[in-house]
């Protein structure tokens, strides 16, 4: 990370008064401190993957966000598309992407050789710099209430084509294929064990299962308890959906106890899961988050509830702990999102799930610690490695001095 810094820092200083009888100077000098400064600053890489969406106008370069991202110590980014842009701004970075085929080409990706294609020109050329881990083939494509059919009858044949085209081309071993799910395929979430898929969506699931069980790929499921509070206040305990201390609820049929809303809801689908006949799918968590911001009727959007959930949320992943049906796996979660997006539609608050504006600043502390370009941002956490940024700088201001004599 300061390695990064630093380069992006006095780089235009060095261009604007270096001349190039001592550039090789101050060149080794970089060099020398860059190399030496792992050495004094350490940071342990966090378990949390995060959503990097990225509908607005006025988000900084993913050259900028990549550097963000690096000085976060987040190794893992789930986007909605396969942004050229940003696959080659990670290039390098050791970071794992899901990219995502939108549900707009289910349609095409019907045919083998247009999936093909897409594989060639979004996956192939960036896996030999960009790790590139997860293809999600459209986004909560399965409603209960739809009575277009279309996308949900596309969605596995699309996924089978884009796995298929993998294989050939000798990549599945590197890339999974799956599809990220609303939580509301479920017709019943309580208690756990007696989650269930909507009946008229069974129809999908059931094949869609036996696809994860073949490829040994994750069931991906986008979980917000904030939506079953805000619908509920009355009924949900506050202090249930944040992760704070609480009665919490029994399941009556395991006698397991839940302190936890989110908890409860991966292994509701567990459960209906295991209805259908599958026990060897891993859940996972594609996005869950807090909106810091909503309209008058969103009911506990507010900036103090969001880091209060997303603090406790991170604790919990960063312990590695498992939910109370499935002790052995521990929670995978992609936080929702990196940004405030400005221009995605709906509700107040569908423009407010970011952790940080787009000019870097955290929306709330939740002890994170970032960086943009010429702009630092500190946690109480972790001081060390700004103050080594602060010594490398003036070491450089100082042996510049020096040459000059």
């Amino acid at each position: 990370m300061i390695r990064l810094l630093v380069v992006v820092l006095v780089s235009d200083y060095l261009q604007d008064h270096i001349t190039n009888g001592n550039l090789s100077f101050f060149f080794t000098l970089l060099f020398t401190l860059l190399t030496f400064s792992d050495l004094f600053v350490q940071t342990e890489g966090l378990n949390f993957g995060i959503n990097y969406g990225q509908i607005a106008n006025n988000l900084p370069s993913p050259s900028r966000v990549a550097l963000l991202i690096k000085s976060l110590n987040v190794s893992r980014i789930k986007l909605y598309d396969a942004n050229p842009n940003v696959l080659s701004a990670f290039s390098n970075t050791n970071v794992e992407f899901i990219i995502g085929v939108g549900n707009e080409y289910l349609q095409s990706m019907r045919d083998p050789s247009k999936a093909q294609t897409w594989i060639q020109q979004n996956v192939q050329p960036y896996l030999s710099n960009t790790k590139i881990t997860c293809i999600t083939v459209g986004n909560e494509v399965f409603n209960s209430s739809a009575t277009d059919t279309q996308h949900m009858t596309n969605l596995l044949p699309a996924m089978q084509n884009v796995y298929n085209a993998l294989v050939n081309l000798g990549l599945a071993q590197q890339v999974t294929v799956t599809t990220a799910h609303s939580f509301n395929i479920l017709s019943n979430s309580f208690p756990p064990s007696s989650g269930a898929f909507s009946q008229n969506l069974i129809q999908y699931i059931q094949p869609l299962l036996s696809f994860h069980s073949q490829t040994k790929s994750p069931f991906l499921i986008n979980a917000y308890p904030f939506f079953a509070y805000k619908d509920n206040p009355d009924q949900i305990s506050l202090s249930y959906v944040l992760f704070q201390p609480n009665q919490g609820t029994i399941d009556p049929n395991t006698n397991l106890h839940y302190d936890n809303m989110l908890y409860a809801q991966i292994d509701a689908v567990y459960a209906a899961i295991k209805v259908l006949g599958h026990t060897d799918i891993e859940v996972r968590i594609s996005e869950t988050g807090w909106p810091s911001k909503g309209n008058p009727d969103e009911i506990g959007a507010t900036l103090e509830n969001a880091e209060i959930y997303n603090s406790n949320l991170l604790k919990r992943i960063e312990q590695k702990q498992t939910t109370p049906a499935n002790p052995t796996i521990p929670i995978d979660i992609y936080v929702f999102a990196l940004f405030n997006e400005d221009m995605k539609p709906g509700p107040t608050s569908e423009r407010n799930y970011g952790l940080y504006y787009p000019d870097g600043t955290p929306v709330y502390n939740i002890g994170l610690q970032g960086y943009l370009p010429e702009m630092v941002i500190q946690s109480k956490s972790n001081t060390l490695s700004i103050h080594f940024f602060i010594y490398i700088v003036t070491c450089l201001a100082f042996a510049w001095e020096l040459s000059r004599f």
